[in-house]
């Protein structure tokens, strides 16, 4: 089959996107996860995934979550931090086990997405859309667009000092902690105490006393992100919300149905608090859509064509990708001389919607267009409907097409995709 057609009008599908991702921001409200929003950017993509992209079910699920609980670790882990400064004058072991505990609530709630502190956080309801377009003849095969229609709070430092000054304070604190972590160490080692008042002529306790520098850096983290301000979200990731979409409607448009490909998207909200929506998802699907192969593909942050990228590991680098999968959209793009890169989402990156699918068993991937070095428009008030690139998305969309392409034309799913 030749989307040849389709491909060509690639500028034109970016201006479909451009338009209902502005029209999203300017009539649904601010859609923080679980909010109102949220909800009904869902119900809008819903009804448009129904009337203008085919497809025969559209159905919308709720799930409960804990917004706050993501970030949550900041204030317990700052606070642990802090209170082991303290202490380290008086009490250098007890210093250890906070330090230490500090840094296993941030691996296990942000290094791994676990839902370590949501008990202790007030839960809201979410909402996810899962929309199926189904194929003329025998399914043989399926492929799957999923983007998070969800938007996050703003993080001010990013906004007001960019990537660099966002990165270097929570490094700086980072490196403050380890710093009163080695000397509480170093301490009861040479002094063989772990109590009592500290000797303020030893040259660690001196040290320890220069390394209340780090304290204002740590403190500034509890206002690491701003709850009173919720950003537009339009790259991150109505973009991505809008792939599949925008790939459905063009089909429907130029009326080619496919014979043995079935089509889904699946909107997940929630996931800047840690992948929620797609859990979500996977639990409540974890016994469907495995009757046949079956592709996923998350969508996040399609912006600067410079940066398209197939992510080949996920969630801080610890998940990984189906590898046929990402060779797929890799090898679609350089067959419409889009640019793309081969990558992974980075330690401290985060993570997309696709780690969440791959855990769940599902092969999956995840397709990023954002520089991993932080821009400040990444979760500031910059990320608007009127700084999106036409271009990059414009780009996505034609490998996207040609990637449902050479899906349908090969009948061994399982292969490695090389031609």
């Amino acid at each position: 089959m030749d989307f040849k057609k389709i491909i060509d009008q690639k500028d034109k599908a970016a201006k479909y996107m451009i338009d209902e991702i502005t029209h999203i921001i300017k009539t649904c409200g601010k859609r923080d996860p679980g909010s109102e929003g949220e909800k009904k950017s869902c119900e809008y993509m819903a009804e448009v995934l129904k009337k203008d992209c085919g497809c025969e079910e559209v159905k919308l699920e709720s799930y409960e979550v804990a917004p706050r609980a993501f970030y949550g670790w900041i204030y317990f882990t700052m606070t642990f931090v802090i209170a082991a400064m303290a202490l380290f004058f008086v009490a250098p072991i007890i210093s250890v086990l906070l330090i230490i505990a500090g840094f296993a609530i941030v691996l296990i709630q942000f290094g791994v997405y676990k839902k370590l502190l949501d008990p202790l956080f007030k839960k809201k309801t979410s909402h996810n859309v899962t929309a199926i377009k189904k194929c003329t003849g025998e399914t043989k095969r399926r492929i799957i667009f999923n983007g998070h229609p969800d938007a996050t709070w703003e993080w001010p430092v990013n906004y007001a000092l960019g990537g660099v000054g966002f990165e270097g304070h929570a490094i700086i604190a980072v490196v403050g902690a380890l710093f009163y972590l080695v000397l509480s160490i170093v301490y009861m080692v040479n002094t063989k105490t772990c109590f009592g008042i500290a000797d303020f002529e030893s040259p660690i306790v001196k040290a320890a006393l220069w390394g209340l520098l780090f304290l204002p850096f740590m403190i500034g983290l509890y206002f690491m992100v701003n709850y009173r301000r919720v950003v537009d979200g339009a790259n991150d990731n109505l973009t991505g919300c809008y792939v599949g979409i925008a790939v459905l409607k063009a089909l429907k448009d130029e009326g080619i149905e496919l014979e043995n490909t079935e089509i889904g998207v699946i909107l997940t909200g929630s996931e800047e608090i840690g992948l929620r929506g797609s859990k979500a998802w996977v639990e409540a699907h974890k016994d469907e859509f495995r009757d046949v192969p079956t592709f996923f593909y998350a969508y996040d942050t399609i912006n600067d064509p410079k940066y398209l990228m197939a992510n080949y590991r996920d969630l801080n680098g610890t998940v990984k990708s189906d590898k046929d999968c990402a060779d797929l959209f890799y090898e679609a793009a350089q067959a419409v001389g889009v640019p793309c890169k081969k990558g992974m989402i980075p330690p401290l990156g985060g993570a997309v919607d696709a780690a969440a699918f791959s855990q769940g068993g599902f092969r999956a991937a995840g397709v990023t267009g954002l520089n991993h070095k932080l821009e400040r428009y990444y979760h500031t008030r910059l990320d608007s409907y009127d700084n999106m690139n036409a271009q990059g998305i414009a780009n996505c969309f034609a490998a996207s097409v040609k990637m449902l392409e050479m899906f349908e034309d090969n009948d061994d799913v399982q292969a490695v995709w090389h031609n």
